[in-house]
């Protein structure tokens, strides 16, 4: 939810089914405004206060209800009460772009919403340039008009663009895609800051500096925050100096990322940093500024709750606050400096009782090579925790998704039936730095498996599971796991679901739409190997005959990234090895 730059008006997204509507309310007594729906099917996405009557938003397409929504690449503008409909960027005409229309692949994105401009945005395109790259324009849209200007371009393929306290293109950092072998990688970064002349200037580069770094935003004041790190361990947080790159740390997590900062209601000061090894853990990094007292009573006030400022006024006198936990999905306050009290305003499935819900406990254990690895653990209420049976829910990826310290309402189920749920986030999950992730290259049927079983014999040992009653299920690369770890370790799991599995290293290389882009194409071959024999080995479906447990396996008729004929093929191998799946689904419509 975002509040208008005047407070008067609130704005959220609505789930509608098959589409998600921009609805927008009256701030003082929640009453709508007008409902913004798209044609075609599409849903609204991302969306921004441009004016404190104005929205920019784009659009995105879901198919399946467990499939994640992906951009269409349209944007589009409106006022709060639905007059003066605007599209901005849209695809199907080859009329001239001046009118809001573009052809083409280039895909934009937001860069900043110019809250001293009611007109005007600013924002990144990227197009393609090669087989492997793409250039970064960043442009200045007219919101009411469609037209657009030029600003400034990257200094070369593969950047991102940050701004400074002016609002100026001022900082690039750019990535080699490819190590110095020729394997998918991002491993080093470049970073330019571009002069007074409009030419930039290298700042720091990791192939030589030996640090990586990342430009995250420049506050009012000209502090430029960024994270610095040197790929083996997670990332400081900080202020850069951008003349000499010389760095600050503010906060450094010895095991894991920064994955959130929350900044001050009326400006783009940092006031803390957010590391999630476990549940969210809040680091104030500005204990001076008057946000930081306000942010920690608020947080007082919902103990064993994540808090976080959604968004505010431009005056910075109301702030959204949303409060949410792993038993509550979200509520949403609106606090009034002046009263110094906080509104309720809605909360998200308003029909869960929070207090019924089950606990998720943050978990650790060593893996067998001596690896910490992190997860999480579901009990059911009112359970006493001991001999329950077991789900390991296995996250998909295996590089970058991660596990995360939420409601989710798949491990609520099984808690509600009385199961124990069992998540771990694997060597290759985001959020615990750059060499844990790439520790999944090559390791897909050896060390991620290897993390899952040993996490799913901790839970054992640990008297939480009961080990004669422990079923494995996940999705994507979860639907892998799901297939593989039983074949790793006969007997440990009595049953196993595969969603939307990718079992067939030739499948996924031929088929999937990572297969069809040349750096998805190495990334796979890094992945999986280079040789038949070794792609062979790690695939699910080359064991077929040695799982003997009672398998489900279902799949999406219009899944691009782990298409269907994994799961048919892994159903036929299963039969032929006398094995016949408990049930196979192929569901139509679904992604």
């Amino acid at each position: 939810m975002r509040i208008s730059p005047d407070g008067q008006y609130l704005a959220m997204t609505v789930d509608r089914g098959e589409q998600d509507v921009l609805t927008v309310l009256r701030t003082k007594d929640l009453s709508i405004v007008k409902v913004n729906q798209l044609p075609d099917e599409k849903s609204v996405g991302s969306f921004y206060w441009t004016s404190p009557n104005r929205l920019i938003f784009n659009s995105v397409r879901k198919i399946g209800s467990y499939a994640r929504p992906f951009a269409t690449g349209e944007w589009y503008a409106v006022n709060a009460d639905g007059s003066q409909p605007r599209p901005l960027i849209f695809y199907g005409t080859r009329d001239a772009t001046q009118r809001g229309k573009t052809v083409g692949d280039e895909r934009f994105s937001l860069l900043d919403a110019l809250k001293d401009d009611d007109q005007n945005v600013m924002m990144t395109a990227s197009y393609p340039r090669s087989a492997t790259g793409a250039g970064t324009e960043v442009v200045l849209m007219d919101t009411l008009t469609g037209r657009r200007k030029s600003l400034a371009r990257a200094p070369r393929d593969d950047c991102g663009i940050a701004l400074d306290e002016k609002k100026e293109p001022r900082f690039a950092v750019c990535y080699d895609r490819y190590d110095e072998e020729g394997n998918y990688s991002d491993a080093h970064n470049e970073l330019y800051r571009r002069d007074a002349e409009g030419k930039w200037v290298l700042v720091n580069s990791s192939k030589s500096s030996g640090k990586r770094v990342e430009i995250l935003g420049t506050a009012a004041d000209g502090t430029v925050y960024a994270t610095q790190g040197d790929g083996r361990k997670p990332s400081a947080f900080g202020v850069l100096n951008t003349s000499d790159g010389s760095f600050k740390t503010l906060h450094q997590d010895p095991v894991a990322e920064i994955s959130d900062l929350i900044y001050a209601a009326d400006d783009d000061t940092v006031i803390a940093a957010v590391t999630e090894a476990g549940a969210p853990q809040v680091t104030l990094v500005n204990e001076d500024h008057p946000d930081s007292e306000l942010y920690a009573s608020l947080s007082a006030a919902f103990p064993g709750q994540f808090v976080n400022f959604s968004s505010a006024t431009r005056d910075g006198t109301k702030i959204v606050v949303s409060v949410r936990s792993d038993s509550n999905p979200g509520e949403l306050y609106l606090y009034d400096r002046e009263t110094g009290k906080a509104r309720f305003l809605m909360k998200s499935r308003e029909w869960i009782d929070a207090d019924k819900m089950a606990s998720v406990k943050p978990i650790s254990f060593k893996s067998r090579d001596g690896l910490q690895i992190y997860g999480y653990l579901t009990l059911p209420k009112g359970s006493n925790g001991k001999n329950l049976p077991l789900i390991v829910n296995v996250h998909g990826g295996p590089m970058g998704p991660r596990d995360n310290w939420v409601f989710q309402f798949e491990n609520q189920m099984f808690a509600n039936r009385g199961y124990a749920v069992l998540q771990v986030n694997y060597r290759g999950s985001g959020g615990f730095g750059k060499a844990f992730e790439e520790m999944a290259y090559g390791q897909w049927a050896q060390g991620i498996m290897n993390d899952v079983i040993d996490g799913t014999r901790w839970a054992v040992k640990q008297g939480y599971a009961d080990g004669d009653r422990i079923c494995i299920y996940g999705g994507s690369f979860g639907g892998y796991a799901s297939l593989m770890a039983p074949a790793r370790e006969p007997g440990l799991f009595k049953c196993a679901f595969g969603y939307v599995g990718n079992y067939s290293a030739a499948i996924q290389m031929k088929l999937s739409d990572t297969s069809k882009r040349e750096d998805g194409m190495r990334y796979l071959i890094r992945a999986y190997g280079s040789t038949k024999a070794e792609q062979d080995a790690m695939s699910p479906l080359s064991y077929a005959n040695q799982l003997k447990l009672p398998i489900y396996l279902a799949a999406g008729a219009r899944d691009a990234r782990c298409p269907p004929e994994h799961t048919e093929a892994m159903a036929k191998a299963l039969t032929a090895a006398g094995n016949l799946p408990v049930g196979v689904i192929i569901q139509t419509g679904e992604g």
